[in-house]
């Protein structure tokens, strides 16, 4: 059983991330989702730091995402990221952000994996560690 607990990730809405209606601007909901996927990989104990000196990117494929219900300064969005899919050349997270206990956004990321010479790689075979924490989480996830 794999006994790693991802916490969710916290983001306050700031006065400067909304649009003149005071609701947060839609194009923030994509900066959150790195933002929470960045301190993901970090309680993994995989930060981009790490990644980035054994040598691999994991640049973004695709994002899409589904609003609900609209945010506002001061509020604190909260944050859930799972992992959606999991292959050896290929990564989906999943969002789930939620305000005052309501789903606001869903959405979901892919990437791929790449060298220092931005030759793709098959992390499974190249990062076996890496993979193995990623497949720990997901497995969990599918429970």
């Amino acid at each position: 059983m794999y006994m790693k607990t991802i916490k969710p990730y916290l983001h306050k809405v700031n006065y400067y991330e909304t649009d003149k209606m005071g609701i947060t601007h839609h194009s923030n909901y994509i900066r959150y989702m790195e933002e929470a996927r960045v301190d993901f990989l970090d309680q993994l104990g995989w930060s981009f730091i790490k990644l980035e000196e054994e040598g691999m990117a994991s640049p973004v494929m695709s994002v899409e995402g589904v609003y609900k219900k609209s945010t506002t300064f001061p509020q604190t969005i909260e944050i859930m990221v799972g992992i959606e899919k999991l292959s050896a050349a290929k990564l989906t997270f999943s969002y789930e952000f939620k305000c005052e206990g309501d789903v606001v956004f869903l959405g979901k990321s892919t990437h791929c994996f790449l060298d220092t010479r931005g030759v793709p790689v098959l992390i499974e075979k190249r990062y076996p560690e890496f993979y193995a924490d990623l497949k720990g989480i997901y497995e969990a996830g599918q429970k």
